[in-house]
């Protein structure tokens, strides 16, 4: 697949409505054709050189990144379009943020989003992150005394704090079932599934999971575990997405299910505080919003009833089509998982192969994702990482116990060399 100019024809012909607007159509021309022009391009059959991808972007040529499930980092490209359209902003703020060109824009980005996604345009809201998006079910669906929410220690704060709060003022029930992490190796995507679905009682309204884990990455087979869950009498399924939108292909897992949230900053690669929530039309039935404002009840009965916008940075919002354009460039999404699945494969053998290093997340690709746990023999994970980027300039995340072990996750952009020089200094700290 390769890149393609930006969509701004429905931007300028609103821009073109108003003669004001006609003066700033050169500018946003030059700005869109500019931004286009920076993006990569994907080369015979959709496959980038991914070695020469480092240089598209604004690390320090002293780190080694390899923290992209905490949060990524923006594209060159995607950053100085960003820049662009705030500058651009600010030449008429009232047009940009008020007027019918800024609402066409969003909606291009809009679209852009939902196609990188594989999922329909109008079930799509842009939120700020993930936990936005949880937010907006738990504080929007009418649970009481007698339901209960379910959700095991793999899901992240994000997903989990929003519920607790809530039952402590609703009375309805919580249940935060403890993971067996220590055997996630060995799972297999089908004892994942059962294993949630056996936590599911007659009381359960509500099934929050993450599609990744962000600890050891365990990937959950989320059109199967709703499935289930729904035979089960559970009336909603809530999804984490954090750490598969941008990886892995998430279309399927997006249908499965109610509401399926995720993040911009991490894979996906937009600008920091952007995100998204796929709600269904049957959940957008019953769910009420968790802020109103002037559109409450021009946007009845869509998805934008679960959107705040206020006065919000709507020129970062319109950037959502610059990432997803430069991530349109590198390849379909079976492509890009490809490489992931690359990285992990080289990652899984080196540690295999090392004394003094311990595999943590699952063994088979399908049941676990390029974010990966590693166990120092004799040392605190939290010491190890604090180690790394002191002395080496390494990023990584070091969980405590009982996990104990330091999570690993690159990007495409992340070159073989890089992992072999990480797993040196790795295997260097391991005590005998």
């Amino acid at each position: 697949m390769t890149s393609t100019p930006l969509p701004r024809r429905r931007f300028l012909r609103a821009l073109a409505a108003s003669a004001v607007g006609a003066t700033l159509i050169p500018r946003f021309e030059l700005h869109a054709a500019a931004a286009a022009a920076r993006l990569p391009r994907a080369q015979g059959g959709g496959r980038p050189a991914w070695q020469e991808l480092r240089a598209r972007y604004l690390l320090a040529p002293e780190v080694t990144y390899l923290n992209h499930a905490s949060i990524g980092t923006v594209p060159r490209a995607v950053h100085e379009a960003r820049v662009g359209l705030l500058a651009l902003c600010e030449e008429n703020p009232w047009l940009y943020m008020w007027g019918a060109p800024w609402e066409a824009a969003r909606e291009d980005a809009r679209a852009a989003l939902a196609g990188l996604l594989g999922v329909q345009v109008e079930d799509l809201a842009l939120t700020h992150n993930t936990t936005e998006g949880v937010n907006v079910a738990a504080n929007g669906l009418a649970l009481g005394p007698g339901d209960e929410v379910v959700f095991t220690s793999l899901n992240h704060d994000g997903a989990s704090v929003t519920w607790e709060h809530n039952a402590r003022r609703r009375g309805f029930r919580v249940r935060r079932v403890p993971f067996p992490i220590s055997e996630s190796r060995g799972m297999s995507r089908t004892e994942v599934t059962d294993f949630h679905l056996r936590q599911l009682s007659d009381r359960t309204r509500v099934l929050v999971l993450p599609h990744v884990d962000n600890m050891v990455g365990v990937r959950h087979d989320v059109p199967a575990i709703a499935a289930g869950a729904r035979r089960a009498g559970v009336r909603y399924v809530v999804v984490d997405a954090a750490q598969s939108a941008g990886m892995i292909p998430v279309a399927d897992a997006a249908a499965a299910v109610d509401l399926y949230a995720g993040s911009l900053h991490k894979w996906i690669q937009g600008a920091k505080g952007l995100g998204f929530a796929r709600i269904s039309p049957d959940l957008r039935g019953v769910l009420e919003p968790s802020w109103v404002t002037w559109g409450q009840a021009r946007w009845e009965g869509s998805v934008r009833r679960y959107e705040d916008y206020g006065t919000r940075n709507l020129a970062e919002t319109v950037n959502v089509a610059d990432a997803v354009a430069f991530q349109d460039g590198l390849g379909t999404a079976e492509h890009k998982e490809e490489r992931y699945r690359a990285l992990r494969d080289f990652m899984y053998d080196r540690v295999e192969a090392t004394p003094g290093l311990t595999w943590r997340s699952p063994r088979r690709w399908e049941a676990g994702a390029s974010l990966v746990a590693v166990q120092v023999q004799g040392r605190s994970a939290p010491e190890v990482a604090a180690r790394l980027y002191r002395e080496h300039g390494v990023v990584v995340r070091g969980f405590g116990p009982p996990l104990d072990a330091v999570r690993v996750a690159p990007h495409l952009s992340t070159s073989e060399a890089e992992l072999e020089s990480f797993f040196r200094i790795l295997e260097g700290m391991a005590v005998p």
